[in-house]
C-alpha cells in the first residue's frame, strides 16, 4: 500500500503522467521505476543513450521478457493439465507465446500506439507489437518482481485473452507440429542458426537451418529468429508429406540410434 502511494505521488509530479495512468489502466499497479517501462517502447530503429552513454533500446527487456513468459506459460499449462503428456505442453506452449498470438495481445492492449520506431520499421516488421509485449513483461519483472510478473501473464494474457480450448485444437504453429511429430518417431531435432545479416533497411535478418535425426531437412529466414524457426519447420513438414525418400531417411536414424543403445 505505502509503495503504491509513493508510485501515485512520483505520478503528479512526473512528465510521464500519461504513461503512468496506461500501465495502471493495463496492469492495475503503478510503477515503482518507469525508466523500465520507458525503455520497453524503444525499438532498435530509435534507440536512446542512457546515462552512461551506450545505445540501448528494447531488445534487451524483450530478451527477459520472453523467458519469463515461457516459465509462467509452462508452469501455468503444467498445473492445469495435469493429464497430459510433455509433448502437449510443449506445443501448447508454443502456440500461446507464438509471435501471432504476441501481436494480437500486444494490439489488444494499445501497446504499439506507445512504441517509438522509425516508420519505415513499423510497416516492415509485423513483430513490433508482439516483441514489445516481451519487453513489457521484463520491464515488470525488473520493477516488481517474478510474482507480480506471472500474475499479469496468468490474468491479463493467458485468461482473459487466450482461448485455450481453441487453441490446443489449432495447428497454426509449425514449429510445435513438426516437434510434435519428432516425438512421435523417436527423432531428434536441431535448429541450427546458418546466418545473421542486415536487410537494405538495417533491419535483423536471421536464416536457420532445421536438422532432423542430423539430416538437414530444410532452412529459412524471417526477421526474428522464432520467424525463421516457424519457416524451417514448415518447409521441413512439406518435405515430409511429399518426399517420401527423405521421409524414411529420417524415420530410420530414430531405429539406427535404438538399435545403437541396445547394442551397447
Amino acid at each position: 500500500m505505502f509503495n503504491g502511494f509513493i508510485s501515485f505521488i512520483k505520478l503528479l509530479a512526473s512528465k510521464d503522467k500519461g504513461l503512468y495512468v496506461f500501465i495502471h489502466d493495463l496492469t492495475g499497479f503503478y510503477p515503482n521505476h518507469i525508466e523500465y517501462y520507458k525503455l520497453a517502447f524503444v525499438h532498435r530503429s530509435k534507440s536512446v543513450k542512457d546515462e552512461n552513454g551506450n545505445w540501448v533500446n528494447n531488445e534487451r527487456l524483450e530478451y527477459l521478457g520472453d523467458a519469463v513468459l515461457d516459465l509462467v506459460v509452462a508452469a501455468y499449462l503444467y498445473r492445469h493439465f495435469p493429464e497430459k503428456h510433455e509433448g502437449f505442453l510443449t506445443s501448447t506452449r508454443a502456440k500461446i507465446v507464438q509471435r501471432e498470438s504476441l501481436n494480437r495481445i500486444g494490439s489488444i492492449f494499445h501497446l504499439d500506439r506507445h512504441v517509438k520506431a522509425s516508420a519505415h520499421s513499423s510497416s516492415h516488421n509485423s513483430y513490433i507489437s508482439g516483441n514489445v509485449v516481451e519487453a513489457f513483461v521484463g520491464a515488470i519483472y525488473l520493477d516488481k518482481g517474478y510474482e507480480c510478473a506471472r500474475k499479469f501473464i496468468e490474468k491479463k494474457i493467458i485468461r482473459d485473452h487466450i482461448d485455450i480450448v481453441n487453441l490446443v485444437n489449432t495447428e497454426k504453429n509449425f514449429k510445435s507440429r513438426l516437434i510434435e511429430w519428432t516425438q512421435k518417431y523417436h527423432v531428434t531435432i536441431e535448429y541450427e542458426l546458418r546466418d545473421t545479416y542486415n536487410d537494405a533497411e538495417n533491419n535483423p535478418v536471421f536464416c536457420t537451418a532445421v536438422l532432423l535425426g542430423g539430416i538437414f531437412a530444410a532452412q529459412a529466414t524471417g526477421y526474428s529468429k522464432k520467424e525463421s524457426h516457424q519457416g524451417a519447420s514448415e518447409k521441413a513438414l512439406q518435405r515430409l508429406n511429399s518426399d517420401p525418400k527423405f521421409y524414411q531417411q529420417v524415420v530410420a536414424t530414430a531405429e539406427s540410434a535404438d538399435t545403437t543403445s541396445h547394442n551397447s
